[in-house]
C-alpha cells in the first residue's frame, strides 16, 4: 500500500450485546478509534468508520436464560442501549450495524460458501463435550473448567480470562457444564475447520517479518507467541440454535462460530453504509490503496491478527489490515472491571449523571489510555483532570481571552501593531503543533497527542500571564491590542486542534468565537482546517466579532465524586454478600428416604430457659412438645438470652435418644441453622393454626 492511501477503512471491535458499554471499552477501543477517524476526516480523507453489535454467541444465550427472555430480546435491548450511548457520547461511526441484520447473515453465509466451495475448510467428525442432562453440546461458555495453561479454575471453554489464552473446550481440565453443573461426556459431532496450520508460513512472513517495526509491541509479541507455539485447525461451526445457520447440506442444528461470523460484520456494516450513501463498498475492502485498521482490545488480538487475516487470505480478494493498534485493559479503582460484579462505570449511566460532560470522560480516559500496559481509572483522578487541567488550564485561558476581548473591544478582534520577539516566538511555536499532534496520532499515541493539545492551552496561559494585558491596557493600548490578537489566534487554533479529542468543547468554542455559522446574514463565516493552523497567517482576522463567553468546563465537586464511590461500594457489598451466600457448608452424605421418615419433628414452645452454670454456650430449656414437657440442652447461649426466647415456637426433634450434658439429660434437639452472615437462627415452623405437638411433614 502507498504512503498516501486513497481511503481509510477503520473498524472498532463489535461490542457484545449481553450488556452495556463501560469505560474499559471506551478507553481501549472506541475513543482512540474516534480520535483517529475524526482526525483523518479533518485532513479531507475518505473514511469509512464502521462498527456494530455482536449479537451471536453463547454469552447471549446464557444472558437470555438468566433473564428468562429470548436471545433476540436480549440483543434488541442492549443494541438500543449501546447505539444510543455511542451517539450521545459523540462516537462518529459512519455506520453502526448489527450482526442479526439480514445483510450480515447474507454476507457471512456467502463468505462461508465461497471458502467451502474453494475447498478451504477441513470437514471432521470429532468428540465434543456434551451435557446429557441439558441434552446439548457445550460450546465455548457453556462449559467452565481449569485452564490448561495457567491453572485458573474458572476458565471458559473458548478462552481463559485470567491469562488470555484461547483454547478448545476439550482442552479444559475438570470441565463442568455451565448449564446444569454436570460433568460432561464426549460425543461425536461433525464440524468444519479452518486449517490455520496451513497459513503458518504465510503468517510468519506477513507478521513476524513484515510488521515487527510498525505494530505495537503487545500486538506483535502476542502474535509471534501464537505462531511460535504452532497453529492448529480451528472450528468455524458450532452446535447451537442461536446464530447464522451453516449454509451447506448436512449442517442442520449448526451455526457459524461467532469468531468467524463477527469480524465479517465489519464488511457487512460497510456494505450497509455504502448502499445507504450510494457508494461502492468494494474499494474499502478490496483496493490495495485503501488502508484497513482494526481498533481492538488485547483480548481480540489473535482473532484480528491471525484468524481473520487467514479468512481474508483464504477468500482471496480482500486487503489485509495495515495495523491493529490494540490497547491493554483499563482497571477501575485498582480492581479489574467486571460486568458480572457490576464493578464498572457504564457509559449510559455516566451520560445521565454527568450531563453535557462527555469531553471530561473522553479527556480522562485518553490521558489514562492503556496503550502499552494496563492502566487504572479512579474518580479522584477524573476530578483532578477536570478541575486542574480542563478548567484551570484550557477553560481558564479561553475565559480570559473572551472576557477581555469583550471588556476592551466590545467583542471585536483588535488589530495587531508592532510584534515583539515574544509575539513572533509564540506565533511560530503555535504553527508547530499541528505536525507534532499529527505525528503522535499517526503512530497511535493518543495520550501523547492530547498532551500536546493541552500544551497549546498552556502556551496561551503563560503568554497572557507574562504579558499581562490587564495591566498594559492602562499604559500601552497598542501593546494590549497585539497581545489580545495573538491570544485570539491561539484560542482559534485550540478550537480546531481540539476537535478529534474534545469534539463537544471544540464545537462550543467555535460558536463562541463565531468561527462558523449557518446565519447567512453574518459578515464572517470562518472555516479553518488543520493545515491552516500550520500555514495561515490570520486564523481569526481583525475586525471579526466574537460571541459572548460561557464556561467551557465546570468544576466537579467532591459530592459528585463521593456519590460515584458510594455507588461502587454498594456494588462491592452486594457482591460480598452474594459470595458469602455461595460460601456454604458442603452437602453431607446422601441419606435414603427411609432414614428421613424416622425423624419425628414437632412444634413446641419454650416455656422456661436458663443458662447452665459454668458454661458459655449452653442453655437449659423446658419445652412443651404437646406430648410432654421435656428438658432440652441447647448450645445457643452466645446468640440468645434466656429472656428473649421464652414463649418462642420452635421445631423440635423429639425422638432423638437422650444425651447427658454436664449432668443434665437432654431429651431432644431444637432445630437451628445459620443465615448467610453466619448468625444463628431458629428453623421456624409455620405455626398458623398449629398447636404444640403438631407434626411437621
Amino acid at each position: 500500500m502507498s504512503q498516501n492511501p486513497k481511503r481509510y477503512t477503520i473498524t472498532a471491535a463489535l461490542p457484545y450485546t449481553n450488556g452495556p458499554v463501560h469505560i474499559g471499552h471506551l478507553a481501549g477501543v472506541y475513543i482512540p478509534a474516534d480520535i483517529y477517524a475524526r482526525f483523518q476526516r479533518m485532513q479531507g480523507r475518505d473514511v469509512a468508520f464502521v462498527c456494530g453489535s455482536d449479537e451471536h454467541g453463547v454469552p447471549i444465550t446464557l444472558k437470555a436464560k438468566k433473564e428468562g427472555i429470548t436471545p433476540q430480546q436480549v440483543v434488541d435491548k442492549y443494541h438500543a442501549i449501546i447505539k444510543k450511548s455511542f451517539e450521545d457520547f459523540g462516537i462518529t461511526f459512519d455506520n453502526y450495524s448489527r450482526t442479526s441484520a439480514k445483510i450480515h447473515h447474507d454476507t457471512a453465509s456467502d463468505f462461508f460458501k465461497k471458502l467451502h466451495a474453494d475447498g478451504k475448510f477441513i470437514e471432521e467428525v470429532t468428540e465434543q463435550l456434551y451435557d446429557v442432562e441439558a441434552n446439548q453440546f457445550l460450546a465455548d461458555r457453556f462449559v467452565v473448567g481449569t485452564c490448561p495453561k495457567c491453572g485458573n479454575e474458572e476458565s471458559y471453554g473458548d478462552q481463559c480470562e485470567n491469562c488470555g489464552t484461547s483454547h478448545n473446550a476439550t482442552d479444559l481440565i475438570n470441565p463442568k457444564s455451565a448449564i446444569s453443573g454436570a460433568v460432561p461426556s464426549l460425543k461425536e459431532t461433525k464440524h468444519w475447520f479452518l486449517p490455520l496450520d496451513q497459513y503458518e508460513p504465510w503468517l510468519k512472513e506477513w507478521i513476524v517479518d513484515g510488521h515487527k517495526k510498525d505494530w505495537k509491541t503487545n500486538v506483535y509479541g502476542q502474535c509471534k507467541s501464537w505462531i511460535d507455539d504452532g497453529l492448529r485447525p480451528r472450528a468455524v461451526t458450532r452446535d447451537l440454535d442461536w446464530g447464522i445457520p451453516v449454509p451447506v447440506e448436512g449442517a442442520e442444528g449448526k451455526v457459524l462460530y461467532v469468531w468467524f461470523d463477527a469480524p465479517i460484520g465489519y464488511i457487512s456494516a460497510t456494505k450497509e453504509w455504502a448502499a445507504r450513501e450510494g457508494k461502492d463498498w468494494e474499494p474499502y475492502w478490496k483496493d490495495s490503496e485503501s488502508k484497513l485498521l482494526h481498533f481492538i482490545g488485547k483480548d481480540n488480538i489473535v482473532f484480528h491478527c491471525i484468524i481473520f487475516p487467514s479468512m481474508l487470505k483464504a477468500e482471496g480478494s480482500y486487503i489485509l489490515p495495515n495495523n491493529v493498534p490494540a490497547n491493554e485493559f483499563l482497571n477501575l479503582e485498582g480492581s479489574k472491571i467486571s460486568t458480572s460484579k457490576n464493578w464498572a462505570v457504564w457509559l449510559h449511566e455516566y451520560l445521565e449523571e454527568f450531563p453535557n460532560q462527555q469531553d471530561v470522560l473522553r479527556y480522562t480516559l485518553t490521558a489514562n489510555a492503556p496503550e502499552t500496559k494496563d492502566n487504572d481509572f479512579t474518580w479522584s483522578d477524573f476530578q483532578a483532570r477536570n478541575n486542574n487541567e480542563l478548567v484551570a488550564v484550557f477553560g481558564n485561558f479561553i475565559n480570559r481571552v473572551v472576557v477581555l476581548t469583550h471588556k476592551y473591544y466590545g467583542g471585536e478582534v483588535p488589530e495587531a501593531s508592532e510584534y515583539l520577539e515574544i509575539d513572533q516566538t509564540i506565533l511560530k511555536e503555535l504553527k508547530t503543533y499541528p505536525a507534532v499532534i499529527e505525528s503522535s496520532i499517526e503512530r497511535y499515541r493518543f495520550r501523547e497527542a492530547q498532551m500536546e493539545l493541552m500544551n497549546v492551552a498552556r502556551l496561551g496561559n503563560k503568554y497572557l500571564a507574562d504579558e499581562e494585558p490587564w495591566k498594559t491596557i492602562k499604559t500601552d493600548e497598542a501593546r494590549t491590542k497585539t497581545v489580545m490578537y495573538v491570544a485570539l489566534q491561539i484560542a482559534t487554533a485550540l478550537a480546531v486542534l481540539s476537535e478529534p479529542f474534545l469534539p463537544f468543547t471544540s464545537e462550543k468554542l467555535k460558536k463562541m468565537l463565531n468561527l462558523s455559522s449557518s446565519d447567512a446574514t453574518k459578515e464572517y463565516d470562518i472555516e479553518n482546517t488543520w493545515k491552516d493552523v500550520e500555514t495561515k497567517a490570520n486564523l481569526i482576522p481583525s475586525g471579526h466579532t466574537i460571541g459572548k463567553g460561557e464556561l467551557l468546563f465546570s468544576k466537579i465537586e467532591d459530592e459528585q465524586i463521593h456519590a460515584q464511590l458510594d455507588k461502587l461500594e454498594a456494588s462491592k457489598k452486594r457482591n460480598d454478600s452474594m459470595n458469602s451466600v455461595q460460601d456454604i457448608t458442603p452437602q453431607k452424605d446422601t441419606i435414603q428416604f427411609d432414614d428421613f421418615t424416622k425423624l419425628d419433628l414437632r412444634v413446641g414452645t419454650i416455656i422456661e430457659a436458663e443458662k447452665m452454670a459454668k458454661t458459655k454456650k449452653l442453655l437449659v430449656l423446658k419445652v412443651d412438645t404437646g406430648i410432654d414437657i421435656r428438658t432440652i440442652v441447647s448450645g445457643i447461649a452466645e446468640s440468645f438470652t434466656p429472656e428473649e426466647i421464652i414463649g418462642k415456637k420452635v421445631t423440635v426433634l423429639v425422638n432423638l435418644a437422650p444425651r447427658a450434658l454436664r449432668g443434665v439429660d437432654s431429651e431432644g434437639m431444637i432445630l437451628m441453622t445459620e443465615d448467610t452472615s453466619g448468625k444463628l437462627v431458629f428453623v421456624n415452623p409455620d405455626t398458623d393454626g398449629v398447636s404444640n405437638g403438631g407434626g411437621i411433614n
